[in-house]
């Protein structure tokens, strides 16, 4: 799965090797670089069968309230569905196998192994110029996200999207602390710091300007290598916006919002995402952010038992997937799950934080980002000058309408209210989101 990297990329585009350049921004720690050498693909992360085996088999379910459905998390019925699914019909190593389907790289940054994979177009036709994009995942998400959306901005024309003159090629590399990069030694590992390890990691590529994206945490990191490097950053596409609004003029934009939209910029589509405001943008998200609590606070300690047990661990993660593709899938016995993805899906996704144990760091990384007031840290205040885009799905989270979003991202150039979707773009509607992508980067291109 892994090659390592070494001094400079090849210039040659069919070449699969990847080199580095052996300058980095020295801020934050001391760059390593590690010689160019092939690894095992997945080899090492192989987990015995027997071990895995033995603790799905030796699970203890409590059984749910009846009608309960997903209202008070995994229901254990459909639980033990999946679990047997897992035991008896998933597998791993042919989901290896898929994995590898793309080339993987590793590299030493700050002190820190980080691992990407670098997809590049297999042809790209004269006349196309090709757009390096960085995507980056969040929680409890990882680089398998992008796996359906790669072969979309790589080869669009072979998938029927309008491309016009734009191809990518595609890093996604794992935030320290998640699947195959490694975790994060000492306290402190925010987005910020994130952000500058994928500059540096940019930079060792060989690319001078990039287009970046990210939904859930890449989305924060993403905006903040906007904010600490600009002129690097071609363009900033986003499909979830964090944005803390505050005062007296929010207030009076929520209580007239429902009757005079117009008035206070927001747009019919806006009104009806973010209305009946209370629950919406109250007791949905309160109800939908326990886990957030925990985890900005006492991370190691729920960290503990779902680093131990696998069921656990897929009914954590999974949960995650059910009511943040749909909120409706509550009221679903099953969550909707197998509605929108495959279990095979879903249990990759599970087994790259299983086989790599990265549960418990991944976790640490919202009590990272959560140790101060977020309104008080320098990149609350500063705004997003790159060129920027929004891909507003209907059933994430919570909505931002544009007029918020200005308040930070002062250069929006397309804001797509999406016909369909949820939190985990890349991974439900990779077509929708490649499109979107590509609009947005064709008109910076033009501008």
């Amino acid at each position: 799965m892994y090659e390592s990297v070494s001094a400079k990329e090849e210039a040659s585009r069919g070449d699969n090797c990847v080199a580095l350049l052996r300058t980095a921004v020295k801020r934050g720690g001391a760059d390593r670089h590690v010689a160019g050498r092939p690894s095992q693909c997945l080899g090492e992360h192989l987990v015995p069968h027997q071990d895995l085996h033995r603790r799905l088999d030796q699970a203890r379910y409590a059984p749910p309230l009846e009608g309960a459905a997903f209202n008070y998390g995994f229901n254990s019925d459909y639980l033990q569905k999946v679990v047997a699914y897992w035991r008896n019909k998933f597998d791993w190593r042919k989901q290896v196998e898929i994995l590898n389907k793309y080339p993987h790289f590793h590299t030493t940054i700050e002190g820190i192994d980080i691992h990407f994979i670098h997809v590049k177009p297999s042809y790209v036709p004269h006349g196309k110029a090709v757009q390096p994009l960085l995507m980056v995942h969040g929680w409890p998400g990882s680089f398998y996200e992008f796996y359906k959306i790669i072969p979309l901005l790589t080869d669009p024309a072979k998938y029927g999207l309008d491309s016009g003159d734009v191809v990518f090629e595609v890093i996604c590399p794992s935030i320290p602390g998640y699947g195959f990069s490694e975790a994060p030694h000492q306290q402190g590992f925010d987005t910020l710091a994130t952000a500058r390890i994928f500059h540096k990691l940019m930079k060792r590529l060989g690319f001078k300007e990039y287009y970046v994206q990210g939904g859930d945490w890449g989305s924060r990191v993403t905006t903040n290598m906007s904010q600490m490097l600009p002129q690097a950053v071609k363009g900033l596409h986003l499909n979830l916006v964090f944005i803390n609004v505050r005062g007296l003029k929010k207030v009076i934009q929520v209580m007239l919002g429902a009757y005079v939209p117009w008035l206070v910029g927001f747009t019919r589509e806006d009104v009806r995402r973010m209305y009946p405001f209370m629950q919406k943008n109250v007791f949905d998200i309160l109800r939908e952010s326990g886990y957030l609590h925990i985890q900005a606070t006492k991370p190691d300690t729920a960290g503990c038992g779902l680093n131990d047990s696998p069921v656990g661990l897929a009914a954590y993660i999974l949960e995650k997937f059910s009511t943040w593709t749909d909120k409706s899938f509550l009221r679903k016995d099953d969550g909707g799950l197998e509605s929108k993805y495959s279990l095979d899906d879903l249990l990759t996704n599970v087994m790259i934080y299983w086989v790599t144990a990265s549960i418990v760091p991944s976790m640490r990384y919202y009590k990272e980002n959560f140790a101060r007031d977020p309104g008080l840290i320098a990149d609350s205040r500063a705004g997003v000058y790159v060129p920027t885009a929004i891909a507003a799905f209907p059933q994430e989270i919570a909505h931002t309408p544009q007029v918020w979003a200005k308040n930070t991202y002062k250069n929006i150039v397309r804001f797509s209210y999406m016909p369909r979707g949820g939190h985990f773009a890349a991974f439900e509607e990779p077509k929708l989101l490649a499109q979107d992508i590509i609009h947005f980067v064709r008109r910076v291109e033009q501008l």
